[in-house]
């Protein structure tokens, strides 16, 4: 297939555009750590002007928000592991390394039942039983339907802190004995909410970026992409020595 039809399979929808992406607004819920540390900040827009005497033709705003607010990505660097990861900034990640396959793993129902589910390696292992092997260079998204929760639902929080699904440690090291791209949840981080108490401690950061891998977080609309075939286009802003960024994520589905 050329690029011309490609183009011309999108606008007749022979290829679908799925947004994966939540709406940034003051609203959105981010994550909130214990408070003897830093916090990240919430999504805010100020008018500069709006057609009138600050500005008569025009209309915009200043915006304010941490790297990782929303619907965002995780760049090596984000983490301590990844630190001293070649190109582990996201103004350093090759523009090819944001664009690639995507498997779906379906873990909703199990998600419905324990808000603190865990994804295993058996459970990455019965799905390549369905579906094929996991191609290296893919990404893998957790599909939990997290994203249909609002407000205090989103986060989960409780005495003991926040619960959400979740990979355990030997599921994101069977995931890069595959050589993903990286990893993507529809909750508020890519690790479980209970994932400081694993070993190592959340481990989607540490094992995923110590090995240069890639997160998403914060996705919508899993349930619209097909366990395999569809394509991820991931651009993060391309901010000097970003360890992350809010961006708008759109799978390619072919219909």
């Amino acid at each position: 297939m050329s690029l011309a039809d490609f183009a011309a399979d999108i606008a007749t929808g022979a290829v679908r555009v799925v947004d994966l992406t939540h709406t940034l607004d003051p609203d959105f819920p981010v994550i909130v750590l214990p408070p003897e540390f830093g916090q990240c900040a919430r999504f805010r827009m100020e008018e500069i002007s709006a057609y009138d005497h600050r500005g008569p033709a025009w209309k915009w705003h200043n915006i304010t928000m941490s790297e990782h607010t929303g619907t965002h990505f995780d760049a090596p660097s984000h983490w301590v592991s990844g630190r001293d990861v070649p190109n582990g900034a996201v103004d350093e990640i090759p523009a090819q390394a944001l664009i690639g396959p995507v498997c779906v793993i379906d873990c909703s129902a199990g998600a419905a039942a324990d808000d603190d589910f865990e994804l295993t390696p058996q459970i990455i292992a019965e799905w390549e039983a369905a579906h094929g092997p996991i191609p290296a260079g893919a990404w893998v998204l957790m599909r939990t339907d997290w994203s249909k929760r609002t407000g205090a639902e989103y986060l989960n929080m409780r005495e003991d802190g926040p619960h959400s699904p979740g990979p355990t440690p030997a599921a994101v090291r069977a995931l890069l004995a595959r050589d993903i791209r990286g990893f993507g949840t529809e909750c508020v981080g890519t690790d479980a909410g209970q994932g400081a108490h694993y070993t190592p401690p959340y481990p989607a950061h540490d094992l995923l970026h110590g090995a240069g891998k890639y997160g998403l977080q914060c996705l919508a609309n899993l349930d619209q992409l097909p366990a395999t075939g569809a394509v991820l286009i991931t651009p993060p802003l391309k901010i000097r020595n970003g360890t992350g960024s809010p961006l708008r994520v759109l799978a390619l589905v072919q219909t």
